[in-house]
């Protein structure tokens, strides 16, 4: 009977601690999303922002993140409350995760020659860097990553599904858990190995081209090309992000071994999944001069809204 307490005690705490768990990562998410969220709005909500190129691009960054920030923390609510899965259900976490993760370096490579065309190449851009050209830009990104979760679903049906007992896992849902043929994992890494790779060359290369035109610039002119400078190296911080919440299955894994503890996986999920994600795309938004007035009226609006609807509340409560 004793035997039998304990143990509904420790199901209990077990349950608790999980709970708790989820709480505060959830917490973490909304908090991004919600910058996330308000980026997206008003990049469609006013005209300059629908008609500028960079704009639209940066549109896609950001909607990519954000779609990544939910799958994430779903396969991450999964795992906290040990709930398991169909494989056609976690096969479709796996691909939107692999296309959204995708889709980052993609963007910022056409937004560091966007740059480096605009700088380089002044009087050719208007006519290279188009509307139309951007949304064809856009398709293509698209259509690479869409191209890339095509391959690893026919890599995928190699697997002999048809001998299983059921299609129900018997771990918890992963990106990982999803590599059931060495060929998939072998693909992927290569896949991604080029990938980052072409997008630090591009990213570098483009540096390297505005940085000679500065040193050749003066005046006005010179201002202009320090900024995109600057923008380029976001471009490589923000593509280091990308690369350090790929990695973060690697990195999970080797602060498992050192120690043992869900509270350490917690800080490492929410610093190397959830904050690369956001803290881009809040970094591009505070620094835009015509992006950052909007975004904090917004936010501060939102803000002010949420502390008069909880003193409303409590003063209700009072009487």
């Amino acid at each position: 009977m004793e035997g039998h307490s304990n143990s509904s005690l420790s199901t209990s705490e077990e349950f608790t601690r999980r709970l708790l768990l989820s709480l505060i990562t959830c917490g973490s998410c909304s908090v991004f999303f919600v910058i996330n969220g308000t980026i997206l709005f008003l990049l469609r909500s006013k005209p300059i922002f629908l008609q500028c190129p960079r704009y639209v691009l940066l549109f896609n960054l950001v909607l990519a993140d954000t779609l990544l920030i939910v799958q994430g923390q779903g396969l991450y609510l999964l795992a906290v409350l040990n709930v398991l899965i169909s494989y056609p259900l976690c096969g479709f976490n796996a691909m939107v995760s692999r296309v959204t993760s995708q889709i980052s370096p993609l963007v910022l490579i056409f937004m560091s020659l966007e740059r480096c065309v605009a700088v380089c190449f002044p009087f050719r851009h208007c006519t290279l860097v188009t509307f139309k050209n951007t949304f064809i830009v856009v398709f293509l990104i698209w259509t690479i990553a869409s191209l890339n979760v095509l391959i690893q679903v026919l890599l995928l049906l190699e697997f002999p599904f048809h001998e299983l007992p059921d299609l129900q896992m018997r771990e918890i849902c992963s990106s990982i858990a999803m590599y059931l043929d060495p060929k998939s994992y072998v693909y992927e890494t290569i896949y991604r190995y080029v990938l980052f790779t072409l997008s630090a060359l591009v990213i570098s290369s483009s540096f390297v081209a505005v940085m000679v035109v500065a040193c050749l610039a003066s005046g006005d002119n010179r201002t202009q090309v320090e900024k995109t400078r600057n923008t380029l190296l976001l471009h490589l911080f923000q593509l280091g992000l990308n690369l350090v919440s790929v990695m973060n299955v690697h990195i999970n894994m080797a602060v498992l071994r050192c120690c043992r503890t869900e509270r350490l996986s917690v800080v490492v999920y929410v610093c190397v999944v959830l904050m690369p994600r956001c803290l881009s795309s809040l970094t591009y938004g505070l620094r835009d001069p015509a992006l950052r007035p909007a975004l904090e009226t917004y936010l501060c609006c939102k803000l002010r809204f949420q502390v008069g609807k909880v003193q409303v509340q409590v003063l209700q409560t009072q009487v």
